[in-house]
């Protein structure tokens, strides 16, 4: 009779030891773990966490030159939602740009098309 071999769950390679071990080590456990948690999100702080950080890395692919303009379907397309911000800015004319960390946003509209310009923060932004 052939025994069937288990594996890791996390990285794959075949177990030894105890019949009920599902991982090869600590290590491959706590990397499971974290992404199992990662892929369900169930509680608001790792909503709000995951949301964050996808407006972040958005923020910042699309604005490679420290300013730019993009059509906010695109931004929301991709999954952006512009209620999830960190901090927000005032500038002299009274436009409140709004950031997610040290990348920003305003909403603009430019021939009938509603868009977002994105800048980066600058030091002169803390005065």
């Amino acid at each position: 009779m052939e025994l069937k071999r288990r594996r890791c769950l996390s990285c794959n390679k075949y177990l030894e030891g105890r019949s009920d071990k599902k991982f090869c080590d600590v290590h491959c456990k706590s990397s499971y773990q974290y992404q199992q948690s990662k892929q369900n999100p169930s509680n608001f702080y790792n909503r709000v966490d995951n949301q964050l950080k996808l407006n972040r890395k958005l923020l910042k692919q699309y604005n490679k030159s420290g300013k730019s303009t993009i059509r906010t379907k695109t931004l929301l397309d991709d999954g952006f939602n512009p209620n999830f911000f960190t901090h927000y800015w005032k500038n002299k004319k009274g436009e409140v740009y709004l950031f997610v960390y040290e990348f920003g946003f305003i909403k603009r509209k430019e021939r009938n098309i509603e868009k977002y310009v994105l800048i980066q923060w600058q030091d002169y932004m803390e005065k």
